[in-house]
């Protein structure tokens, strides 16, 4: 029997990837590994959401291949995919025969823009390394990216993210960036933060963020980047109290990501919900 090696986070529940393993025929055994990366910048990273998307996507994948008759099992990990394939060659038994990585199309896919494939490839060494682009069916779940400093915890803003959440499935990113790049620590920050996502997690709302770079074009910028992103939110203050108006960051990240990008205004006395 075949054992193959499955490489694949947001992809791992998708047709095109169980269509791929059922073509093998009947002579193949599946371990699925999703790593769950981290952002690569950042002060403050809540990754307990992450995981636990993870291992959902992960359930209801092998859920499937099981039904389809493909003996499967497999498990989320906190790694690089490069390391998750070390660590899962070097404990896996029996021995694996090859490597099958799933990944979205590259204009969508963090994982081939960071050269993640030729490094599995080389932590892989003789065992061959298949590279399949699982993520033209897409999935239901989008990735919506939002950018919010003092105003996150603004009522139209969270009434913004609700609102997003119930149109269809999402998940959200906050990213949080701040005004001294040379601060280790920004615990007014961290507090904003935690006390959003505690309120929207409490609602049910799939939602993780950061406290990120100072710079919010280049925090959004990184975090299209590193993650797929199909919609971005921009939370600012009104126009003649917010400097990132006057830098035209809603305009800018339009026209570079070519992505939606939608603005929400928050009212200095709007910028603090009640406790």
């Amino acid at each position: 029997m075949t054992h193959l090696l499955v490489v694949a986070n947001e992809t791992v529940d998708a047709k095109a990837l169980r269509d791929a393993l059922a073509a093998r025929g009947d002579d193949l055994r599946v371990t699925v590994v999703s790593p769950v990366n981290e952002p690569q910048r950042g002060y403050v990273v809540y990754s307990d959401t992450r995981r636990a998307s993870a291992s959902r996507r992960l359930e209801r994948a092998l859920g499937h291949l099981r039904e389809a008759g493909i003996p499967a099992d497999g498990y989320v990990v906190e790694a690089d995919p490069a390391a998750a394939v070390r660590d899962a060659l070097a404990q896996l038994e029996p021995p694996v025969d090859g490597i099958l990585v799933s990944t979205h199309p590259e204009e969508k896919s963090g994982w081939l823009r960071r050269n993640v494939l030729d490094r599995i490839r080389a932590a892989a060494g003789p065992i061959p390394v298949e590279h399949l682009v699982a993520g033209a069916d897409g999935p239901a779940e989008k990735n919506v990216l939002v950018i919010a400093n003092e105003t996150v915890v603004g009522e139209p803003l969270l009434a913004k993210i609700r609102e997003r959440a119930t149109a269809g499935p999402a998940s959200f990113l906050i990213v949080s960036p701040q005004s001294d790049p040379t601060a280790g620590e920004h615990p007014e920050a961290e507090r904003r933060l935690r006390r959003a996502l505690s309120q929207l997690r409490g609602e049910g709302i799939d939602v993780h963020g950061q406290v990120a770079h100072p710079d919010p074009f280049s925090a959004a910028m990184e975090a299209v980047h590193d993650e797929r992103v199909d919609e971005i939110v921009v939370s600012t203050f009104e126009p003649l109290s917010s400097g990132w108006l006057r830098r035209d960051i809603v305009e800018r990240l339009r026209k570079e990501t070519g992505l939606p990008v939608e603005h929400v205004v928050v009212e200095k006395a709007e910028r603090e919900v009640p406790a």
